[in-house]
């Protein structure tokens, strides 16, 4: 088995380290790095990591068109075109536990995505301030709502899919940037018949380092329901994506049946 673990950063460097460290502890779990040029050195050690990995831990160095979306599509792209049997996407900063890793990739053997849900029975949040709790539980209902969902948590970022599902969503697509990606790529696999399953996990806050959170990044979670909603957009038709190729996804009109969720 083979699986590439994307793990997106940004003034990770306290962090980094460790959450590698819990990556490779699992036998066939690779880790792909995608720095967006952190000034506190995150790349840098990103690297020696790599140099000291055996081949299991790799590095994607960004300058241009910056931001947690951007970076997740390049590095899906990226492991795509290394046809592993799972990828998976986790934040780097401490609140995922590595430790989960291997029941999420059980869970998506019998599906097309699993995510690692707060909110399901099993699920909890340790050391969020209620109005951080608060936040994120009035954003998960406010998704549901609008797009008419059924999944406890929209908004995770702890997941595992099918490679074969994100070829179907057309990730070269993709339009949002922030903590919103969540909500597209859940949407659109959804809506193209994918089947999702919710595993229980504990997320902590992290220790150390600052959060991303920022008014624009809340702006755009805000609106993109409703532009989901108005433009019915669905998920482009499946791509592959050689090695060293930049793909350019199309996109099919289409109106989209209600949610089904196992």
């Amino acid at each position: 088995m083979d699986v590439v673990v994307l793990l997106p950063t940004y003034n990770e460097r306290q962090n980094l380290a460790h959450m590698a460290q819990g990556v490779l502890a699992h036998d066939a779990f690779r880790v792909l790095v995608i720095d967006d040029g952190s000034p506190d050195g995150t790349g840098e050690l990103a690297d020696e990591l790599s140099r000291a990995s055996s081949g299991r831990l790799e590095v994607l160095h960004r300058t241009n068109d910056k931001g947690l979306g951007r970076a997740y599509v390049a590095g899906m792209r990226h492991a795509l075109a290394q046809s592993p049997d799972f990828i998976c996407q986790m934040d780097a900063d401490g609140s995922h536990d590595p430790a989960d890793l291997p029941r999420l990739v059980a869970c998506a053997r019998e599906c097309d995505l699993a995510i690692g849900s707060r909110y399901v029975a099993g699920g909890a949040l340790v050391n969020w301030p209620w109005y951080r709790q608060a936040l994120s539980s009035t954003a998960n209902a406010y998704v549901r709502r609008v797009l008419r969902l059924e999944i406890a948590d929209c908004t995770a970022g702890y997941r595992c899919w099918q490679p074969s599902m994100l070829s179907r969503i057309g990730i070269d697509t993709l339009r949002s940037n922030g903590y919103a990606f969540q909500v597209e790529t859940l949407y659109r696999t959804i809506h193209a018949g994918g089947r999702v399953r919710e595993v229980p996990i504990v997320f902590t806050e992290r220790e150390l380092g600052r959060s991303k959170m920022s008014g624009s990044v809340m702006l755009e979670a805000a609106a993109l329901p409703w532009r989901l909603r108005a433009s019915q957009q669905p998920a482009a038709p499946p791509r592959s994506y050689p090695a060293g190729t930049e793909s350019q996804a199309g996109v099919r009109a289409a109106r989209f049946p209600r949610s089904r969720v196992e």
